[in-house]
């Protein structure tokens, strides 16, 4: 009994039809494998050591304990966040690469350095915040101001005299110090440095007089007199430094600022994805261990939804982005 020969151009058209079938098959598999399968990147905007930095890598350990894969640090410095968020903005949206930004990288980046490279609005899904910390005016011992009213009284007399540190046109800190001169009718002198750590280096040594900082930063240096503090942006008094009064309380209404930081996905990455990371993220921020580790940075751990979140970065760009504006801030 011979054996059945299929021709030639129907066995191949088979074939070639199984390899197909075989192919969809492995990647609806694929598709339908449960996130996370394997690492998790999360792009930092900054060196380590700062900030953003910090709190990324608070997270980062217990969404590895939550999730099951781990979330590895990729710190792309640059340009005051921008070579990190344009290379997030091309990510893929497979839930694989993440943000880690602040009100910098994630605001106020593009406008400063008048380059379209991204947008907030069309190009990050806000996932949730992480954490707000509070600024505080701190100056060098040399300065003959104890209060943050005799302070600008003293900017009032001697105008364009007094040196601000800050860590870069465009911060969260720099645009404070435009909205303070703008709304008191001050002028002083800003230096822009490379970071906080510079910033800090020269206010500690007296090359400048005072500085607006992140409570995170500065608490140290203000615990040790090497500076000293004369108010904060929070709403209310900060633990860390309950001796120092609110702007709020001394009558300054406007002097709000606070840096967020928070966790973002590429616009697009599908919604189940992002509900576990916010139910992940939102039980993290809940973790007295994350509670106590931001507290000690002089920061607050805060879990929004992403409508929250997004809500709230509307309103820091209507208020910050005319700042920006009006002072001409623009990338050195």
């Amino acid at each position: 009994m011979r054996a059945f020969a299929w021709p030639g151009g129907i066995r191949m058209r088979f074939f070639a039809l199984a390899a197909a079938a075989i192919a969809t098959l492995l990647a609806g598999a694929a598709s339908a494998e449960p996130w996370p399968a394997r690492n998790v990147r999360l792009i930092v905007p900054y060196p380590p050591g700062g900030n953003v930095d910090s709190a990324a890598r608070i997270v980062a350990d217990k969404l590895q304990e939550r999730l099951g894969q781990p979330f590895i640090i990729d710190n792309k410095p640059g340009a005051g966040g921008l070579i990190a968020g344009e290379m997030f903005a091309k990510s893929a949206n497979d839930g694989y690469t993440l943000f880690v930004g602040a009100n910098g990288p994630v605001l106020f980046a593009p406008e400063v350095n008048k380059r379209d490279a991204y947008r907030w609005q069309r190009d990050f899904l806000p996932i949730t915040s992480i954490s707000m910390t509070p600024l505080v005016l701190e100056v060098h011992p040399s300065v003959q101001a104890r209060s943050a009213k005799e302070f600008f009284d003293l900017a009032r007399r001697e105008p364009g005299k007094l040196t601000m540190a800050s860590p870069g046109p465009g911060t969260t800190n720099h645009l404070l110090s435009e909205l303070a001169q703008s709304s008191l009718g001050l002028q002083w002198v800003t230096v822009h440095y490379r970071g906080n750590a510079p910033a800090t280096n020269d206010l500690i040594g007296g090359q400048v007089q005072f500085a607006f900082d992140q409570i995170s930063v500065g608490l140290p240096y203000i615990k040790n007199g090497n500076v000293r503090a004369l108010a904060v942006t929070s709403a209310h008094r900060v633990p860390s430094l309950p001796d120092v009064p609110t702007f709020g309380e001394l009558g300054f209404k406007d002097f709000d600022a606070q840096t967020f930081t928070g966790l973002f996905a590429p616009a697009g990455t599908p919604s189940e994805i992002v509900d576990k990371l916010h139910d992940a993220m939102a039980a993290v921020l809940k973790d007295p261990s994350v509670v106590d580790k931001f507290d000690k940075l002089g920061a607050e751990a805060v879990a929004m939804t992403p409508s929250e979140f997004t809500a709230y970065l509307a309103r820091e760009d209507a208020k910050w982005i005319p700042v920006v504006r009006k002072a001409n801030i623009k990338a050195e």
